[in-house]
């Protein structure tokens, strides 16, 4: 019985958590929160803004994601969106974006 145990751990039936991207904890370790808020606009608008605005819109992901990846502006006021790093991965852009997208 013993000898079941290991191999029920090393089939990944436990694993699937942990590739679960985080997004809150993605943008707080990449840094979104130096110029986005939650809930208010300091030097970009909140997050909560940007999901209300693109609520919706079928569009929103690709949008929001063109738009994180190369930089933009001219959609919340002067000062524009940077390029976002490329040590942030396609998928962690992503798992950023349905956070966002997901608040109320």
């Amino acid at each position: 019985m013993h000898i079941l145990y290991p191999v029920v751990l090393a089939s990944g039936i436990f694993a699937a958590p942990a590739f679960a991207l985080d997004g809150r904890a993605l943008m707080e370790q990449n840094n979104c929160a130096t110029c986005h808020a939650i809930e208010a606009q300091s030097a970009g608008p909140s997050f909560k803004d940007i999901a209300a605005k693109y609520r919706g819109d079928k569009n929103a992901m690709a949008v929001l994601e063109r738009k994180m990846r190369y930089g933009g502006g001219g959609v919340w006021g002067k000062m524009p969106m940077p390029a976002t790093a490329n040590s942030v991965s396609d998928n962690e852009l992503k798992s950023i974006l349905q956070w966002i997208l997901s608040l109320k």
